[in-house]
């Protein structure tokens, strides 16, 4: 008879595990997603619980130091009390590993090809914002390697 528990007990650990290495934006629209950039330190920490890890990011200037909450999927780059950066494994149609030509047709012909990233003016907010991907090299055939999503006035 306890054979029978042990099924769903396996069923239940096996949700709580998957649930937690899904990135905390899926199902989220793309919409949603913009709205990161913004946010309240209080609402992310409501809304998805305790990151991962934090970490200091190191600018160039002390100024420039950041706190970064470390979620599955994205990090979220903090200054004061909100979130002003987001870098994500995967947004906008825009995946890592992803090669360059993708993404350019994917983020259309307003997006700004820099040789080693695009970047991408996104109008229509509160603030700015803007869409950078870099990649691994300077050619078409370059890999996403990073995807960031932040205020350029910050």
């Amino acid at each position: 008879m306890k054979k029978t528990y042990l099924l769903p007990l396996l069923f239940f650990l096996a949700i709580a595990v998957w649930a937690q290495n899904r990135p905390i934006y899926t199902g989220l629209s793309d919409e949603e997603q913009l709205a990161f950039v913004g946010m309240m330190m209080v609402d992310l920490l409501e809304q998805y619980g305790p990151p991962r890890t934090v970490i200091v990011e190191r600018g160039e200037e002390a100024w420039q130091d950041d706190v970064v909450f470390q979620y599955n999927g994205a990090d979220f780059y903090i200054y004061r009390d909100r979130v002003w950066q987001v870098k994500f494994a995967s947004t906008l149609g825009v995946s890592n590993g992803d090669r360059k030509t993708n993404v350019i047709r994917v983020l259309g012909m307003t997006a700004e090809d820099f040789g080693d990233h695009v970047l991408l003016s996104i109008t229509g907010k509160d603030w700015p914002l803007m869409l950078r991907v870099n990649f691994n090299n300077t050619s078409n055939s370059g890999q996403v390697t990073a995807i960031y999503l932040y205020r350029p006035d910050f």
